[in-house]
C-alpha cells in the first residue's frame, strides 16, 4: 500500500533499531533468529523492529546485482542541460532498468547516473551514443567506465556509523569475496530471480521458486553461489531525509597513475565516502561524499584529501537531489507492503 506518513531520522530511533538496521545493512537476508541471537534479542524482537523501521522510515532490504561481476561495464555519466530540462530528463534516465543513481548536480544544471553495457550495440550504448546526445536541451555529454570500486555500494552510511560492536559485526559480516575470478554468466532464470531481489531482497524463498521455477532448496543454493561470487550483495534503502545529510557532492579527482591504488584506499578509509571507484578518463577517481554541512565538506576536502599523495586536480559537484538511489524508480511516492 502507499505510505504518507512522514519518515523519521534514523538517528531518532533507539538504540536496537539501528542496531537492526547496521546488521540488515551487513546481511540483508539475516534470519531474524540470528540477528536475535548478536543483539541478545529474540527473533520476534527483531522481526517487530524491522517491521517499525519498514513503516516509520522506509526501510527496504534490496538484493542488487554488481556489474562488474555479471560482465556488465558500470559507465559514471555527466549530462549538462539547460536548467528547464534537468528535471525532465533527469526522470526519464531514472525510469530506465540500466540507470542507478541518477541525481541532479551543481543546482539543477547537470545530471549524474550509472548506466550499464555488455558489449556495443546494447541499449545502455545507444543511450550514450544516440539518446543523450540527440535530447533536445542537453549541451554536453562525458561518460567514463568504471574501472575498480574502492568502497561500497551504496550512499548509505549505516554500516559505518551503525552502534553495533567490532565483535557482532564480524558475527554477522559474510565471507569476503575472492577479488578476481571470471564473470558470472546469469540466465533466464536468475534475471527473474534478481527482478524480485531487487525489489525486496528478503522474498521469501518460496516465492522466488515459483518466480524462477526452480525447488525453494536450489533458489537458497544458487543465491549463496551468487553471493559467494560477488555477484550478488544486500543494501538498504529508506525513505527521503533518514539518512540523507545537509551536504552531498560529487569528488571528481585526477591522480597520478603511481598512486592511484592508495589513493582508492586512503579514501575508503575516510568517513565521509560513501563510495569510491577508479574510472577511465583525466579524472581517474570518482567519489561520492556525505558531509554534515558545507564547513564540514570544506573541512573535509582541505584536510584528508589534501593530504592524498599524488592528487594533481580536484573538482567537487553538490548534489541538489537524488531522482533514483540503487532499487528500481518509485515514481511518485513510495509504496510499502501493509
Amino acid at each position: 500500500m502507499e505510505s504518507d506518513t512522514p519518515q523519521m531520522p534514523l538517528a531518532s530511533f533507539d538504540l536496537l533499531d539501528q542496531q537492526v538496521a547496521q546488521a540488515l545493512q551487513l546481511d540483508g537476508r539475516a534470519p531474524f533468529r540470528r540477528i536475535g541471537e548478536v543483539l541478545g534479542v529474540s527473533d520476534q524482537t527483531v522481526a517487530r523492529r524491522y517491521a517499525r523501521l519498514r513503516t516509520s522510515a522506509g526501510l527496504r532490504v534490496l538484493g542488487l546485482s554488481d556489474p562488474l561481476r555479471i560482465g556488465l561495464t558500470p559507465w559514471f555519466v555527466r549530462v549538462r542541460c539547460a536548467p528547464d530540462a534537468a528535471a525532465s530528463i533527469g526522470e526519464a534516465l531514472a525510469r530506465r532498468t540500466d540507470t542507478r543513481w541518477v541525481s541532479l548536480l551543481s543546482g539543477g544544471t547537470e545530471i549524474s547516473c550509472l548506466t550499464y553495457a555488455s558489449r556495443p550495440g546494447t541499449d545502455a550504448d545507444a543511450l550514450l551514443l544516440q539518446k543523450l546526445p540527440a535530447t533536445p536541451r542537453v549541451v554536453q555529454v562525458t561518460a567514463h567506465a568504471l574501472l575498480h570500486v574502492f568502497f561500497g555500494h551504496d550512499l548509505s552510511p549505516v554500516s559505518r556509523t551503525g552502534p553495533l560492536a567490532p565483535d557482532q559485526i564480524r558475527a554477522l559480516r559474510p565471507p569476503p569475496v575472492a577479488a578476481d575470478g571470471e564473470p558470472v554468466v546469469l540466465n533466464a532464470e536468475d534475471r527473474r530471480l534478481f527482478g524480485a531481489l531487487t525489489r525486496d531482497g528478503r522474498t521469501p524463498a518460496a516465492e522466488l521458486a515459483a518466480l524462477t521455477g526452480w525447488s525453494q532448496t536450489t533458489v537458497r543454493r544458487r543465491m549463496a553461489e551468487l553471493r559467494a561470487s560477488g555477484a550478488l550483495y544486500y543494501d538498504l534503502d529508506f525513505g527521503p531525509g533518514v539518512l540523507a545529510p545537509d551536504m552531498r557532492a560529487v569528488l571528481l579527482l585526477e591522480v597520478e597513475p603511481a598512486e592511484l591504488a592508495a589513493a582508492g584506499r586512503a579514501l575508503a578509509a575516510h568517513e565521509e565516502v560513501a563510495f569510491a571507484a577508479a574510472t577511465t578518463g583525466t579524472a581517474n577517481v570518482y567519489a561520492a561524499l556525505l558531509c554534515r554541512d558545507a564547513r564540514a565538506l570544506y573541512r573535509y576536502l582541505t584536510g584528508p584529501v589534501a593530504a592524498i599523495a599524488g592528487v594533481r586536480r580536484m573538482e567537487t559537484a553538490p548534489i541538489h537531489r537524488t531522482l533514483k538511489g540503487p532499487s528500481p524508480y518509485l515514481d511518485p511516492a513510495r509504496a510499502t507492503r501493509s
